[in-house]
C-alpha cells in the first residue's frame, strides 16, 4: 500500500512497464488497503473464543482471499494464483481438516 512505486516494481517486475506506477498508486493503496482489513479478519479470527464463530470467520476471510486471488489470476497475472490464492487454500483446507 505504501511501498507501490519502489516494492511494487519488485513485485510485478515484467508485468507492468516502471512508467505505470507512479499514476495507479491511488489504485494501488486502495488494494493494499482492501489486503489489510482481509489480513486484519484472519487476525481478529485468532482472538474468537467459541470454537464455531472462530471458524466461520477464519473461513469467510480465507474464502474471500481465494475469491480475490482468483480473480487477480484470471485478470492481472497468474503468479496472483500462487502468490494469494494457493496459501489461503491451503490455510482453508487446514481449518477444515483440524475443526
Amino acid at each position: 500500500m505504501f511501498a507501490w512505486e519502489t516494492a511494487g516494481k519488485k513485485a510485478f517486475k515484467g508485468s507492468m512497464s516502471d512508467d505505470l506506477f507512479k499514476p495507479t498508486k491511488t489504485v494501488a493503496a486502495n488494494m493494499g488497503l482492501y489486503n489489510g482489513f482481509l489480513a486484519a479478519g484472519l487476525i481478529w479470527s485468532l482472538f474468537i473464543k467459541d470454537m464455531e464463530w472462530h471458524t466461520n470467520v477464519a473461513m469467510f476471510f480465507l474464502i474471500c482471499v481465494i475469491i480475490a486471488g482468483l480473480y487477480g489470476a484470471a485478470t492481472a497475472g497468474k503468479k496472483i494464483l500462487y502468490i494469494q490464492a494457493l496459501p489461503a487454500i491451503i490455510a482453508l483446507l487446514g481449518l477444515i481438516i483440524w475443526n
